[in-house]
């Protein structure tokens, strides 16, 4: 049996998801409709904090390799001596590597965001059910 209740104000739907996982409710068996996430839903319902952010460390320590030993190797494949200037030199090289940094941090970021929240689903896409500014609380199975 499937329970329902909509709440126009923020507040309400706060409390009554209080009281319904202090009763004893399963998170599981809660399902939450909302126009926008209320300020701590997460720590209500027992969300992990996201795994996003070490995506975006690997991508951008990724890119920032990825330029300095491309230019490096571009420099050592091809030497061009001008002016006695050396051929390995870091400065150039920096900005190469800071902006593929840059570049691979938002890709990684993007794709680690997808991933994570299997976005490409049919199935989570929204129903012909629509529920507008309304707060929604639908509890699966019986309360306690």
């Amino acid at each position: 049996m499937s329970q329902r209740f909509s709440f126009e104000q923020e507040q309400d739907f706060m409390d009554k998801l209080r009281e319904l996982l202090h009763s004893g409710t399963d998170p599981k068996q809660i399902e939450l409709h909302m126009p926008y996430p209320p300020h701590g839903i997460e720590e209500l319902m027992g969300e992990k904090e996201s795994w996003v952010r070490f995506f975006s460390l690997g991508g951008a320590v990724t890119g920032f390799l990825t330029g300095l030993g491309f230019a490096s190797f571009t420099a050592l494949w091809w030497p061009l001596i001008t002016g006695g200037k050396p051929i390995l030199s870091l400065p150039p090289y920096l900005l190469i590597g800071y902006i593929l940094t840059i570049l691979f941090g938002a890709l990684a970021t993007f794709g680690g965001f997808l991933l994570l929240a299997r976005m490409p689903s049919v199935k989570r896409m929204t129903g012909p059910e629509q529920f507008g500014n309304e707060f929604v609380i639908e509890v699966e199975g019986e309360t306690p």
